[in-house]
């Protein structure tokens, strides 16, 4: 099988070493083989958008616009392809990868027309005779490392505002997910990028460390916690913009006055779709006693009910998770639930295939408190717990008491207590009576606390990590 080289300068270029990407449903698949880029090739990719920036700064807005447009008609016109490739890499569903691939193109779309009608603002001055004009400008280089679970989504809601905004960049994706990015890179090159203006380097993340660090402006990270902390730390060191989306522990209440197929229906997609590897996934579902029993009951009946398999099939709705280490560390969460007392209401056991793929079925526990490690770790796999609480005021208190504060969402039919929740709760996004994971292009993301860090990403909102602000005073 013939190597995908990394995309340096305008140029395809081989690594020393490969990457081998295999289907998570079936191991004995392999999708490709992929250069992987030691530091030297990484500090290479940095070089070139350096030596790119200027020429790419000075650029005419229309032609930034008009690139990021015709990547986005690609990748519109190839949904069924692409998503193959996404459901064979990722393991998701038809439905969810190929609605993932739509994400992206719209994301480019969205960016296609903000790279024309950015700009700055006009003011006077408080002083007389004096005008103010506050102008954005990129800030320069970016490095962009990506996880494995959106695996073009994420990579495009950075691509595009960088490059709209007059920025260059290096993409180092999820190692587990290296055709979805090295298929992006062949659009964006077919779409007529500019040599050095975006550069992909495929490789092991331990290798990214200082090369993506070391002589960029910027950089955006979206992983664990414990990365996104040391990135944090070498990125505050050398004084360069950071923007870091870290995961969550994200609370759904359900009100004893909540429509209860409504309820059920948000926590099943929430909780269980994608495999529950979704950054806004409802780990924790808090639930007042008045209606506690009979959700629980309705939950588990639908969950019984979930198809677990191939994501090729048309009737899967639940595909597997990404890798055998992710699986082990999912089943190991199982075991500490139990073993601090939780009760496995539904699931909990890996799932027999024809192939040796990574299966598991969507477990809920029951008799949890916010206490336990399985609600106070993200777990990133088909799991949630269900905390019982007595109230509205007590279910507010358990949805804050979380290190993470990315989404939470509430099932009410009563307007004071959705309004009230929705001021209240120490989160980035907030649902009422809809899932915690589902969002729009063209609004902002990213959360509280150990969840971001950083301006936020996606919509027009993200001007404001990809460019900086100068004030000029004119005199008359």
């Amino acid at each position: 099988m013939t190597q995908k080289a990394n995309y340096i300068d305008g140029e395809w270029v081989n690594g020393n070493a490969t990457i081998t990407s295999l289907n998570p449903a079936d191991p004995q698949d392999v999708i490709g083989i992929y250069a992987s880029a030691d530091e030297a090739q990484m500090r290479q990719a940095v070089a070139a958008a350096r030596a790119a920036a200027p020429g790419w700064e000075r650029s005419a807005t229309q032609v930034r616009s008009d690139l990021l447009f015709r990547v986005a008609n690609e990748i519109l016109s190839r949904k069924e392809e692409l998503g193959a490739l996404i459901s064979r890499e990722a393991g998701k569903t038809t439905a969810d990868a190929q609605g993932e691939v739509v994400r992206a193109g719209q994301v480019f779309q969205f960016f296609a027309g903000e790279a024309v009608r950015y700009g700055g603002e006009s003011l006077p001055s408080v002083r007389p005779d004096i005008g103010v004009q506050i102008s954005r400008h990129p800030v320069g280089v970016v490095s962009m490392i990506t996880p494995w679970n959106f695996p073009i989504a994420i990579p495009a809601w950075k691509i595009a505002p960088a490059i709209a905004f007059g920025n260059t960049l290096v993409l180092k994706p999820s190692e587990y997910t290296p055709g979805v990015a090295w298929e992006l890179f062949a659009i964006l090159e077919r779409a007529g990028l500019p040599k050095g203006v975006a550069n992909l380097v495929n490789g092991e993340g331990a290798a990214a460390g200082r090369a993506l660090l070391d002589g960029v402006d910027a950089v955006s990270f979206t992983g664990s916690v414990a990365t996104g902390r040391k990135i944090a730390a070498a990125a505050s060191e050398r004084m360069i913009r950071v923007q870091l989306e870290m995961g969550g522990k994200n609370p759904l209440v359900v009100l004893d006055d909540a429509d209860l197929e409504v309820a059920v229906e948000c926590a099943l997609n929430g909780a269980f779709y994608s495999a529950g590897q979704r950054c806004t996934a409802s780990s924790r579902l808090i639930v007042v006693d008045g209606i506690h029993d009979r959700f629980v009951q309705a939950l588990t009946a639908r969950m019984r009910a979930l198809v677990v398999g191939d994501p090729k099939d048309s009737a899967t709705q639940i595909g597997p998770v990404i890798n055998a280490p992710q699986l082990e560390k999912i089943l190991g969460y199982i075991e500490i639930g139990c073993g601090e007392g939780a009760t496995v209401a539904e699931g909990g056991k890996r799932v027999a295939a024809a192939t040796a793929g990574h299966f598991v079925r969507p477990t809920l526990f029951t008799e949890s408190s916010n206490a336990m490690r399985i609600n106070r770790e993200e777990i990133f796999g088909p799991v949630a717990a269900v905390i019982r609480v007595s109230g509205y005021e007590e279910a507010l208190q358990v949805a804050n008491d979380t290190p993470f504060g990315l989404s939470s969402g509430i099932c009410t039919t009563s307007l004071k207590y959705a309004n009230h929740y929705r001021l209240n709760v120490r989160s980035g996004l907030t649902m009422v009576n809809l899932p915690t994971a589902g969002l729009d292009y063209h609004v902002p993301f990213g959360g509280v606390k150990a969840s971001s860090l950083g301006p936020r990403e996606q919509g027009r909102y993200a001007v404001d990590f990809y460019t900086s602000t100068k004030t000029a005073y004119i005199g008359y």
